[in-house]
């Protein structure tokens, strides 16, 4: 086997394994899977298709009125089945509250919606806890109703009675109750501990209606809009199969049949909004609507444009493109639990619905899993800081991988002492590889590597032998990269200096160009037994992936360059083993000489 060859396709299959995730990123599905039966339609006679933005309304909150204990001062709900519809309708507009450790979630009763749901937990760019429900001036609020074509329902316009009662458990339900000329609808929120949260609303004269979530996760800067690692988009969970709906790969909505649903949400890299419908209950239908957002400068939304109906403006360019959810129930009742919160794994997995994939782990999660545990126990029990938390487990990576990286010197090694010799085979065989034509010439190949191939047997190398334990730490590699890519944690967290935000990149590209000039060192201090030529092409491929790792998340490239500096230590060590060993060779070899004289 010409082992040039062999060295070569090695070198490019890990440049390309290593290179190909972080030009190309794993390409997330875009359309939705054949569902197991047919999707029942939207409406018999009109298919999903909101060809009109939504209706606005003012959210702006006034002042809530007096609480006495246990229970809001509104006038007393009454069942809309029992009443006169007129008298079934507050007289303004009130914002109810609901606040417990993690979160505050404001509702307002004009329509009964959610208009803020605040994680304490979680600062957004301005340092004020992140707010899940996007800004607006136009559109309607989560659990707006619709019709069956997406269109808002007058009732969203209309003010509802607010009835509120907490409980010996210290579980607290917000009812909002109306009747009239809209038609009648109760809508009923239960908050029951720090997880999801259950929502009934019943509608008995709208059948066929439909609830509105988004559009899109929370309200992102402008950086975080227009960062690949953003992950904007819908998910949902068809009968065990995981799905991404990528918002800037979509303009046609996306219908997701009822049968078999068990979870549909919206979703960036950090934040989740999704609705886990009741088993008893199930959906109609579920469709994922790509919408254009045009906002203020501040975060606002100002124009909505539904995509793939006629109806789109002229320049999208300018436009944010989200997902907005539509959710259609079976009959004239909508129950099920909803989730506004972080993608935290262990918080997700304690929640009974498998919500914890929706974290993007990658194809390596059962690696990536443990992973996040070690790094989550050295922040809270090594160092109380993100970025060496990183620094410490690529070292306890590194010395997990040893006796792989060692296995792959040694191999390196012997390789390198036998390079003369086969640069010698070469050099014999080189005139005869090819005839006066100019043509190869096959049998002179194969006699050529052949020789080779008896020469490694004789002295015992494998030339794959320093491939195979590379190969084996990519899974590795892939794991934490994925890991790095999406952990919440690293949200908004320092390191030191100027590295302000490990999960936004570096503002100076300090880390990145450090991480390709030790990657360059390392690359010089290692053995190589390749040409000239094909040692130049390998020099180049540090400036290559310095320059696509520029705007890398800073905790990528903390990791990256932490490695890298590790394998300088670790070549170090290796080459000064070497050294060791060639000078006791020597002082062997001149002791025998003078034997030998003397003799």
């Amino acid at each position: 086997m010409d082992t040039k060859r062999l060295f070569l396709a090695a070198a490019l299959s890990m440049a390309v394994l290593l290179v190909w995730p972080l030009i190309f990123p794993p390409p997330e599905t875009e359309d939705a899977p054949a569902p197991a039966e047919e999707a029942a339609p939207l409406a018999e006679t009109e298919p999903f298709r909101p060809e009109e933005p939504p209706v606005a309304f003012d959210p702006t909150p006034t002042e809530p009125a007096p609480e006495a204990p246990g229970r809001e001062a509104e006038p007393e709900a009454v069942d809309p089945t029992e009443a006169e519809p007129e008298r079934i309708r507050a007289e303004r507009e009130t914002t109810t509250t609901v606040e417990t450790g993690t979160y505050r979630a404001e509702f307002s009763n004009r329509g009964g919606v959610l208009t803020s749901f605040q994680l304490f937990e979680h600062p957004d760019s301005r340092g004020e806890p992140v707010d899940l429900v996007r800004r607006r001036a136009v559109g309607p609020y989560p659990f707006a109703l619709t019709d069956r074509s997406g269109r808002p329902d007058p009732v969203n316009d209309e003010l509802f009675v607010v009835d509120r009662e907490r409980y010996d458990d210290g579980a607290e339900s917000v009812r909002f109750t109306y009747a009239g000329p809209a038609g009648r609808i109760v809508k009923t929120f239960l908050f029951e501990g720090e997880g999801s949260y259950r929502v009934s609303i019943s509608a008995p004269e709208h059948d066929g209606f439909g609830v509105f979530l988004g559009p899109g996760v929370r309200n992102p800067s402008e950086q975080e809009r227009t960062s690949r690692f953003a992950g904007q988009g819908g998910i949902y969970n068809l009968a065990g199969e995981v799905e991404i709906v990528n918002s800037a790969r979509r303009d046609e909505p996306t219908p997701v049949t009822g049968s078999g649903l068990r979870w549909i949400g919206l979703q960036d890299t950090y934040f989740l909004t999704a609705w886990i419908p009741d088993s008893e209950e199930p959906l109609r239908q579920a469709v994922l609507a790509p919408v254009a957002l045009r906002d203020d400068g501040q975060g606002v939304t100002t124009e909505t444009a539904w995509l793939g109906t006629g109806a789109e403006p002229g320049d999208l360019k300018e436009l944010v493109r989200e997902q907005a959810l539509f959710l259609v129930p079976q009959g004239d009742r909508f129950v099920g639990h909803a989730f506004f919160g972080a993608k935290e794994f262990d918080r997700l997995s304690g929640l009974p619905f498998g919500l914890e994939r929706t974290v993007n782990l990658g194809f390596f999660s059962f690696i990536a899993r443990p992973l996040l545990w070690g790094l989550r126990w050295i922040h809270a029990n090594v160092v109380d800081n993100w970025g060496w938390a990183i620094v410490v487990m690529t070292l306890a990576i590194r010395l997990l991988l040893f006796p792989l990286t060692h296995k792959s010197f040694m191999s390196m090694q012997k390789m390198q002492l036998l390079n003369p010799k086969m640069q010698a085979i070469r050099q014999k065989y080189r005139p005869k590889l090819k005839d006066k034509q100019g043509r190869p010439n096959s049998e002179a190949q194969r006699k050529m590597n052949e020789e080779i191939m008896a020469l490694y047997k004789a002295e015992g190398v494998n030339p794959a032998g320093g491939c195979l334990p590379m190969i084996l730490q990519i899974p590795v590699f892939f794991a934490f990269y994925n890991l790095l890519s999406s952990a919440i944690e690293l949200r908004h967290a320092p390191w030191l200096g100027w590295v302000r935000d490990l999960s936004a990149m570096d503002p100076y590209y300090a880390l990145p160009i450090f991480m390709g000039v030790a990657m360059l060192v390392q690359q010089k201090m290692m053995p190589s037994t390749a040409e000239p030529m094909q040692r130049r092409m390998m020099m180049l491929m540090p400036f290559f992936i310095t320059f696509i790792c520029l705007k890398l998340p800073s905790g990528l490239a903390l990791y990256w360059a932490t490695s890298n500096v590790l394998g300088i230590v670790q070549q170090l060590f290796y080459n000064r083993l070497r050294s060791n060993d060639d000078s006791g060779s020597d002082k062997a070899g001149g002791k025998k000489e003078k034997k030998k004289d003397r003799s």
